[in-house]
């Protein structure tokens, strides 16, 4: 086995497959986060620490429970046969679906840290204050944006068991025809 197929930050700086797994966060949809991270920085008056510790940390919860119950269920599927012998028809192999899983886990950790600061007033009161208002309005453009990406990859691998799940089933079905057929 080659080391590099162990290795969450070889896959994610060079892949194992197409691309490496940054890609997945650096593409087009992030020119869409920052856009709605800006439209809601705009529009919520609210300083960053209330609005941590108003809303964004029970939501926190939700997104932490929603992922990583779905990633339990994916990573169940991604035990089966069926989605093992799917895997090698994927270019990034076997690999690649263990690690994109990792990376939703990993951005929503990211997500977590970003707000639990600016819920500690670290962006508040200390750096960037609301003195440096261009400064703290990039801070927030982030912060919500990050949001946005989070809810993202949530719906990913919610989105991404259930085509597990899919497909584990087609190639059960599509197996066991293929079984009756040669016992005829």
């Amino acid at each position: 086995m080659k080391p590099e197929l162990m290795n969450y930050w070889f896959w994610f700086l060079h892949g194992t497959g197409v691309r490496p797994g940054y890609r997945r966060i650096l593409n087009v949809y992030l020119v869409i986060h920052l856009i709605l991270g800006a439209i809601v920085a705009f529009i919520v008056p609210a300083d960053l620490t209330t609005s941590a510790n108003t809303v964004l940390f029970p939501f926190a919860g939700i997104f932490v429970g929603l992922s990583f119950a779905w990633a339990g269920n994916a990573q169940a599927l991604l035990q089966s046969s069926e989605i093992s012998s799917l895997s090698e028809y994927h270019e990034g192999g076997f690999v690649e679906y263990v690690f994109v899983y990792q990376t939703a886990i990993l951005i929503i950790l990211v997500t977590l840290v970003a707000w639990g600061i600016a819920g500690l007033d670290v962006f508040h009161g200390l750096w960037p204050t609301t003195k440096m208002p261009v400064a703290y309005f990039t801070v927030k453009v982030i912060l919500f944006a990050l949001c946005s990406l989070t809810i993202r990859e949530c719906w990913h691998v919610v989105m991404g068991a259930q085509w597990m799940l899919i497909a584990q089933r087609e190639i059960r079905l599509r197996m066991s025809k293929h079984d009756s057929n040669d016992r005829t």
